[in-house]
C-alpha cells in the first residue's frame, strides 16, 4: 500500500568521521524494529557498511539507503560517509534530501568535515537537527559543543535537551540521561534491555535552574518567529508543549534554526528521541518548495518547469548514484513527481534517449526488494538505463524537465595504473569506464605525452580503496605507480597580444588576425570567453567560430600542458578580410594568440594547498607541529579541547603523501586526522618537467 506522502521523512546521517552517524544509525534500524540485533562498527557488523573495505576499516565509505518505520512514519535514511575523500557521496545524498541529522561528538566538536558538510547542506537548503553524541566520553562538554555550531557554523542552535551530567558513566557525575526541556522531565534509557526501556523521572533538582534557564532561551527564540506563539507567550510568559511543537517544527522546516539533541548512541542514550525530532520538527516532501527545471527543448529553455510532490503531476526523478558491478548496473533514484512503475521508458532530456526501468527495488543496505512502482518521494533503486550519468534526470516522455545537475569537487591527486599483461587491457578500461560512473570525482584518462593511463581522486585513500575494489569485485590484475598531485597553470597577469595566420596553398591565400586580452580572474577553476567586438564587425558565424577556437584553447591547457584555471579571454579585435578569413585561420590566429599570451604573460604553475587538522594529545603536539614545519605548513590555528589539542594548518597536497602513517608514528598511534582541498596557490617547488 502506498505510503502517504506527508508520512515520509527523506533524511540523511552526516557529520564528520568517527562522529557516530553509522552507530547512530545502528541504533535507530534496531529500535524501529528493523534488525533484530544491534551491529558494531569495530566487529564490521552494520547493517549500512556492507561493504568488505568499510567493515574491515571500521569508516563509511559508500552512502547506503535504507528504510525504517517509526510511529506510522516511512523514514528513507542515507548513512554518509565522514571522510572528505568520500565527499562526493555526502554531495550526491543531501542534493535529493529533505532534512538531515548532523552529528557531533561531544568530545571533539565542530571538526573540519563537519563545516563541510555544513556548509553542502546550506547549499542544497537541507533543513538540519543536531544530536551531540559521546556524551559518554572523557573531555565530553555539551555548552562547548553548542557554542561551537553557533560560532563557527554561523548557525542558530537551540537546545531542545540537556545532558544529565557528561562524562564516563561510571563515574559519580557520568552522562546519566537527558532533560527534555519541551516536556520538562527527565529520560533514563535502560542499559540492560538495550535502551529499550526508558524511564521518565522528574527533572533532579539540582538540574532544575539549569534546565529552567534553557527552557527560557528556548522559548524566546521561537516565540519571535510565530505571531500566534508569541501572543501567547507574551501573556501567560511560558507556552505549551504543543506550541512549542508546532512552531519549533515551522522554524526548522525553513531553516531558522537548528534543534538540538544530545546522547550516547554507543550506550544506548538518547537515540529514541531523535527518531522521534525526525518525525516532528524535519519536513515531508510535501513541505519542501516543488522542484524546478527548464525545458530541455532549445527553443523553450527559458521556460521554467515546475513540478509539484503529487502523483497527478508528470513523472519526474534524479539519478544522484549509479552502483556498478560486473553484472548490473543499480541507479538510485529520488522521485520528485508522479509516478515510477516497473517495466516502462523515461526520458533522459541531457541525451535526448529514451531509457528503459526494466527492474524496480526499494533498497536495504545490501538487500533489495522489488516493486511494481514508486511514488513522489520515495527514494528507489532501478535496473535497466545504460546511458544515464549521476546527475541525470529522469522524466515523462510527453513532458520533459531538465533538473539542476549535481556539481563535484575536481580531483586533485593522480596516479598512472597499467593491467598486468596486454590481454587485461581492455577488460581495465571497462572497469575504469564503471567505477567513473559510479564515482563522479574519480577520473581516468590517457597521458597524450606518456601513453600512461591516469587514475585521479580525491586522495590516497579514496585511489587505494578503488583500486582495492577493483581487484576484489572485477578480479583486476593491475600496477599502479606513486601518486602525485594534480597541477593547474594560470596567469598572473594582465596582458594584451595578438595573433596572426597568413599563408598561401594552391593558390590560395589564408589569412586572419586578432587581438586578445587574458586576465586572471578570482573565482576557482573558472574558465571566460567573452567578445568586446563592434557589432557586425565579423558574420555571427565567424565569431561564433572564434569564440570556440578560444574556448578549445582554453581547455587544451597551458604551457606545460596542465589545464588552465581562473583565465579570463577577451576578444578585442579582428582583422578580417572577405575571402580570405577562413574557420581555419579563425582557429590557427586563436592558437597564436593564446600561445603568445600564455609565454609573454609568464604562465605559472598552481598546486593544490590543504586545509589540515589534526586532533592529537598534549604530549605529542610538538613531534606533530615539528613534522608540519618541515612539510612548509603553515599553522593558523590551535585550539585546545579537553585534554587534546587540534591544531588547524595549510599545506601543500605535494608534501602531505604518507602523512597518515607518518602521524600515527610521531603520536603513538592516538592522533587523527582531516585533510581536504581549499585552495590553489602558486607551487614553491614545481616537479621537473
Amino acid at each position: 500500500m502506498a505510503t502517504d506522502i506527508q508520512q515520509i521523512r527523506n533524511i540523511g546521517i552526516i557529520a564528520h568521521i568517527d562522529a557516530g552517524k553509522t552507530t547512530t544509525t545502528e541504533r535507530i534500524l534496531f529500535y524501529a524494529g528493523e534488525t533484530h540485533r544491534m551491529g558494531s562498527v569495530d566487529e564490521g557488523t552494520t547493517v549500512t557498511d556492507f561493504d568488505p573495505e568499510e567493515a574491515k576499516r571500521g569508516i563509511t565509505i559508500y552512502s547506503a539507503a535504507i528504510s525504517c518505520k517509526w510511529q506510522g512514519y516511512t523514514v528513507n535514511i542515507i548513512d554518509t560517509p565522514g571522510h572528505v575523500d568520500f565527499t562526493a557521496e555526502v554531495e550526491r545524498s543531501l542534493r535529493v534530501l529533505d532534512g538531515g541529522v548532523v552529528v557531533f561528538s561531544a568530545v571533539e566538536g565542530v571538526e573540519a568535515q563537519s563545516e563541510t558538510v555544513w556548509r553542502q547542506a546550506d547549499k542544497y537548503h537541507v533543513p538540519r537537527i543536531c544530536f551531540i553524541n559521546k556524551m559518554d566520553r572523557i573531555g565530553a562538554g555539551f555548552e562547548r559543543v553548542f557554542n561551537q555550531i553557533s560560532d563557527r557554523l554561523r548557525a542558530n542552535p537551540i537546545a531542545v535537551q540537556l545532558p544529565i551530567g557528561e562524562g564516563p558513566i561510571t563515574n559519580p557525575n557520568g552522562f546519566r540521561g537527558v532533560i527534555d526541556l519541551i516536556e520538562m522531565k527527565a529520560m533514563y534509557f535502560d542499559r540492560e534491555s538495550q535502551g529499550t526501556k526508558i524511564d521518565i523521572q522528574p527533572i533532579p533538582e539540582d538540574e532544575q535552574l539549569r534546565a529552567e534557564e534553557w527552557r527560557g532561551k528556548l522559548i524566546d527564540a521561537i516565540a519571535l518567529t510565530d505571531d500566534e506563539a508569541f501572543a501567547i507567550y507574551d501573556k501567560t510568559g511560558d507556552l505549551p508543549a504543543d506550541q512549542i511543537i508546532r512552531v519549533l517544527r515551522k522554524a526548522v522546516v525553513s531553516s531558522q534554526i537548528q534543534a538540538v539533541f544530545c546522547g550516547s548512541s554507543l550506550d544506548y542514550i538518547g537515540v529514541q528521541p531523535v527518531l522521534d525530532a525526525v518525525i516532528r520538527y524535519l519536513p515531508s516532501p510535501l513541505d519542501v518548495p516543488p522542484v524546478e527545471g527548464r525545458n530541455p527543448n532549445p527553443k523553450k529553455a527559458d521556460k521554467v518547469e515546475v513540478r509539484k510532490p503529487s502523483e497527478k503531476d508528470p513523472f519526474c526523478g534524479l539519478v544522484f548514484k549509479i552502483h556498478a558491478d560486473e553484472h548490473a548496473e543499480l541507479y538510485f533514484i529520488r522521485i520528485y513527481s508522479g509516478v515510477l512503475k516497473s517495466r516502462s521508458r523515461m526520458l533522459n532530456p541531457r541525451t535526448g534517449d529514451k531509457e528503459l526501468v526494466s527492474q524496480l527495488w526499494r533498497v536495504q543496505a545490501d538487500s533489495r526488494e522489488a516493486l511494481d512502482e514508486a511514488t513522489c518521494g520515495d527514494i528507489v533503486g532501478v535496473i535497466g538505463p545504460k546511458d544515464s550519468v549521476t546527475g541525470d534526470t529522469l522524466c515523462d516522455q510527453q513532458n520533459p524537465i531538465l533538473l539542476e545537475a549535481i556539481t563535484f569537487p575536481e580531483s586533485v591527486i593522480s596516479m598512472a595504473i597499467e593491467p598486468d599483461s596486454s590481454a587485461d587491457r581492455k577488460k581495465l578500461e571497462t572497469t575504469l569506464k564503471l567505477m567513473m560512473k559510479q564515482d563522479p570525482t574519480f577520473t581516468a584518462k590517457i597521458s597524450e605525452e606518456t601513453g600512461q593511463t591516469i587514475i585521479s581522486g580525491m586522495g590516497e585513500l579514496h585511489l587505494e580503496i578503488i583500486s582495492k575494489r577493483m581487484e576484489r569485485d572485477f578480479h583486476m590484475k593491475f600496477r599502479t605507480h606513486k601518486p602525485r598531485v594534480t597541477y593547474r597553470e594560470t596567469i598572473p597577469n594582465k596582458i594584451d597580444t595578438e595573433g596572426k595566420f597568413d599563408r598561401q596553398t594552391g593558390g590560395t591565400r589564408q589569412y586572419a588576425g586578432i587581438t586578445i586580452g587574458v586576465e586572471p580572474v578570482i573565482n576557482e577553476a573558472t574558465l571566460v570567453v567573452e567578445s568586446k567586438l563592434k557589432p557586425n564587425a565579423i558574420p555571427p558565424d565567424s565569431l561564433e567560430v572564434l569564440l570556440n577556437a578560444l574556448r578549445d584553447e582554453l581547455k587544451g591547457g597551458g604551457i606545460v600542458g596542465y589545464p588552465l584555471i581562473n583565465v579570463k579571454v577577451v576578444l578585442k579585435d579582428v582583422d578580417y578580410r572577405e575571402g580570405e578569413t577562413t574557420e581555419v585561420a579563425l582557429r590557427a590566429a586563436s592558437a597564436d594568440a593564446m600561445r603568445r599570451a600564455l609565454q609573454d604573460g609568464g604562465a605559472v604553475l598552481l598546486e593544490p594547498i590543504m586545509k589540515l587538522e589534526v586532533v592529537v594529545p598534549e604530549d605529542f603536539v610538538g613531534n606533530v607541529t615539528g613534522d608540519l614545519n618541515s612539510r612548509r605548513a603553515i599553522i593558523v590555528n590551535t585550539e585546545v579541547r579537553g585534554n587534546l589539542v587540534a591544531i588547524t594548518a595549510e599545506v601543500a597536497l605535494s608534501k602531505m603523501f604518507g602523512y597518515s602513517n607518518d602521524v600515527r608514528s610521531l603520536s603513538q598511534g592516538r592522533a587523527s586526522f582531516s585533510m581536504e582541498p581549499l585552495r590553489y596557490d602558486v607551487a614553491i617547488n614545481p616537479p621537473e618537467m
